[in-house]
């Protein structure tokens, strides 16, 4: 696999240089992360989608995560990273088609593992049903939807659990469905704080939405 390069910042957030993904994370370097949230709409709920990573992954295997999030690699700027929606979902995305909400920093120290990151949130509000989706399935196990009500109330500590509905896919690549309970630990340890932030600046958009309508 090739190494992946990353542009690096200091503890002030200054350009310093380039470094290998795996030495960002062990000397904790800052550097830029495209995270993208997906919203659907049915029946006039609000549903948030979250991927399930592989359990093949380094990090964080069989957890539930960000719809699609990647790393901007060296070469690339902030608008590229829209590729991870392409590739991890399998949908087409242009970086138009994105809402920005913000830059998030944020840091989680494991073993031998710190991640300083500036994370650029972006939503995309779409109707696609899930056979729309085509998982890199190296990556990403399964894709599920959870009410957006619920997923705001167990993150900010109102709802021990909740039920969330999708797909995964097998061997062969293909889709079974599935209905899960999970809770807060059944996704990547992500601050609490990003997880509120983002429940907060979603709802702006959403409230902004209907008052659109």
């Amino acid at each position: 696999m090739e190494t992946e390069l990353l542009k690096i910042m200091d503890h002030k957030r200054n350009k310093i240089g380039i470094a290998a993904r795996e030495e960002v994370h062990r000397l904790g370097y800052w550097h830029d992360a495209f995270h993208c949230w997906i919203v659907t709409k049915e029946n006039g709920i609000d549903y948030i989608l979250v991927q399930l990573r592989s359990h093949t992954k380094k990090d964080y295997p069989n957890l539930f995560d960000i719809t699609a999030a990647g790393h901007i690699l060296a070469t690339e700027t902030i608008e590229d990273g829209v590729r991870e929606v392409t590739e991890e979902l399998g949908i087409h995305l242009s970086f138009e088609e994105l809402t920005p909400m913000g830059v998030v920093e944020y840091s989680v120290i494991n073993d031998n593992f710190i991640d300083n990151e500036m994370a650029h949130l972006f939503l995309y509000k779409t109707n696609k049903s899930f056979d729309k989706f085509t998982l890199q399935k190296e990556e990403v196990a399964g894709l599920y939807k959870a009410e957006f009500n619920h997923f705001t109330e167990m993150f900010f500590g109102n709802r021990e659990e909740m039920i969330v509905e999708g797909f995964e896919i097998n061997e062969l690549g293909e889709k079974y469905f599935i209905n899960k309970m999970v809770k807060t630990k059944d996704f990547v340890p992500h601050p609490l704080s990003y997880y509120q932030c983002v429940i907060k600046k979603i709802t702006e958009m959403l409230i902004r939405e209907v008052k659109i309508d």
